[in-house]
């Protein structure tokens, strides 16, 4: 059956019984019909209305749509994670604008990947917090883990402050992976612009080897070549040697899918898409109805695709992961994290 929508010389078309959209799309309505019913709009938000065909919503419908989206991000926020075990996860961070207190703030969604017993991608989780810190990343790896995380053999991430303390605190039997791409581009801050191109064809020949024991001696090889011309950066590269080289634990068929966060990277400029549209969201709650939203939909779309890793690799990797139990080790990356 189809539906001719009318063209009116003023206003839209928009009855209720149109209001069922994708997830997404109505999350972004209701943020930007929550930023009018606070007082936050502004014309590039009654812009965006206008090009989704809203010119007006009222209380009741909002509402509604935000009751609705809410239970839905809610429930996918907290449900168990009883996919695992998740060998691999990766972390990372957005920032994003928020009015608090009369205020425009930056606060941090936390975000993590993983990939499930049958091989594919998921998303275990999503939280907002007032900074980035290893407290914020404590309390997010304990969400999961609650949940029901288990069995993760590699974290994968940039540099976050306090990540990689968490991990350590958290999951006691997994190592953790710095992003090579973002780890190149703190190197390259710290050689001269007229070396910057050397130093990173040099770097990247340490991830183009066929198996680990190459890894290793193509990375002693590059620390002295860095050594003669740019010491500062070959001490840079000798110390970041172990964060970066842990993806040589895992088979080599799947170093391309751990090395980096770059697949992590994809998701958020999506989610960024997404909340640049809006620039300011009215609350905390409006940020988790629609990067919530959006990240249901990606976790759906990853569980219709092919796999993302093969069983027969996935086979490969024992569990490693002890029991979580408080250990010496544990309680020291928490004193640190607290301190």
């Amino acid at each position: 059956m189809e539906l001719a929508i009318p063209k009116l010389r003023q206003g839209s078309y928009f009855p209720d019984w149109l209001l069922e959209r994708r997830r997404a799309e109505q999350a972004l309505i209701s943020v930007v019909a929550t930023s009018y019913l606070l007082g936050v709009s502004t014309r590039r938000v009654e812009k965006l209305a206008e090009t989704l065909g809203i010119t007006s919503l009222s209380k009741s419908q909002v509402s509604e749509l935000a009751k609705t989206l809410d239970a839905a991000v809610e429930e996918f926020r907290s449900r168990p994670l009883d996919g695992g075990p998740y060998r691999f996860v990766q972390a990372d961070a957005i920032t994003i604008r928020v009015r608090e207190g009369g205020r425009t703030v930056l606060v941090h969604g936390l975000i993590a990947t993983g990939v499930n017993a049958d091989g594919k991608r998921e998303v275990p989780g999503f939280d907002v917090t007032s900074a980035e810190d290893g407290a914020g990343w404590l309390a997010f790896f304990r969400g999961l883990l609650a949940r029901g995380l288990s069995g993760v053999v590699l974290v994968t991430s940039d540099a976050h402050p306090g990540l990689a303390a968490a991990i350590q605190a958290t999951l006691p039997g997994a190592s953790w992976q710095r992003c090579r791409t973002h780890y190149l581009r703190d190197l390259l801050t710290k050689v001269a612009k007229s070396s910057q191109p050397w130093v990173a064809t040099l770097v990247r020949t340490i991830f183009d080897q066929p198996d680990a024991a190459e890894v290793a001696a193509q990375f002693e090889r590059v620390v002295d070549a860095l050594e003669g011309k740019l010491p500062a950066a070959a001490a840079h590269l000798a110390a970041a040697r172990e964060d970066l080289l842990a993806f040589t634990a895992v088979p080599r068929e799947i170093w391309r899918q751990v090395w980096s966060s770059n697949p992590q990277e994809r998701l958020n400029r999506e989610l960024r898409r997404r909340t640049d549209v809006v620039g300011i969201f009215p609350g905390r709650a409006a940020i988790i109805r629609l990067a919530g939203a959006v990240l249901m939909e990606q976790n759906d779309e990853w569980t219709e695709a092919r796999r993302y890793m093969g069983l027969e690799v996935l086979a490969k990797i024992g569990d490693t992961t002890p029991a979580t139990a408080d250990t010496p080790g544990e309680v020291n990356a928490i004193e640190a994290i607290s301190a």
